[in-house]
């Protein structure tokens, strides 16, 4: 029987084949560990330990790994409100989400990278960002700059001129308004691209905005 797997930016199923037949690889977005596990993290866990273990039944050789957020702005609160080490906090929460997979029959990734583990990776793909035009810094914030990426919206299938500036994440006043909506109006065209907002000697806290 052929595997499909939908193409997200194509919206259609296709056959699966994996670019190296030997070691097909999987990465799925982890939890931002503030608190215990909720339903909505528990779900890709579930849904990608199904692949994965049908993967490794057709191929054999697979690598999963499955990141965990261990610091951001919500980490940073909730480790002040505790008056804890931002690391105490995360490892907490770290091993009871390790725990209730377990619970869930869920197997562990093949790796669990953290954020923490690549700040100087992620401050230079942000610098990048801003030396190519697409990002800029603002009132200590570093917004992407929507205009500059023309495939922007792409691959959520969302219109660019519905979305609306800091549904996820606060956009300070001063951030670039570069485009204006179909009325007229100005609307804002930016997105976080990463922030670093850290207590002194804690990492910087980031947090990045999908297109």
């Amino acid at each position: 029987m052929t595997l499909c797997l939908t193409n997200t930016m194509e919206r259609t199923k296709e056959p699966f084949v994996p670019a190296n037949p030997d070691q097909v690889t999987m990465y799925v977005c982890g939890p931002t560990v503030y608190n215990f596990a909720h339903i909505s993290n528990a779900r890709p866990a579930v849904a990608f330990d199904v692949l994965y273990r049908l993967l490794k039944r057709r191929f054999g050789g697979v690598v999963y790994a499955r990141n965990f957020t261990d610091v951001d702005d919500k980490i940073n609160h909730a480790a002040k409100e505790a008056g804890l080490p931002i690391s105490t906090l995360t490892e907490r929460y770290i091993e009871a989400y390790h725990a209730d997979m377990a619970a869930l029959g869920v197997l562990t990734p093949d790796l669990e990278p953290r954020v923490t583990e690549h700040i100087p990776e992620i401050i230079g793909m942000v610098e990048r960002l801003i030396a190519l035009g697409h990002a800029y810094a603002v009132e200590g914030h570093v917004l992407f700059h929507v205009p500059s990426y023309s495939a922007y919206g792409a691959l959520s299938g969302r219109n660019r001129d519905e979305m609306i500036a800091g549904a996820r994440v606060e956009v300070p006043p001063s951030s670039e308004t570069r485009r204006t909506s179909s009325s007229g109006s100005p609307r804002h065209r930016t997105c976080r691209a990463g922030r670093a907002r850290g207590a002194a000697g804690d990492p910087a806290g980031i947090s990045n905005a999908r297109p």
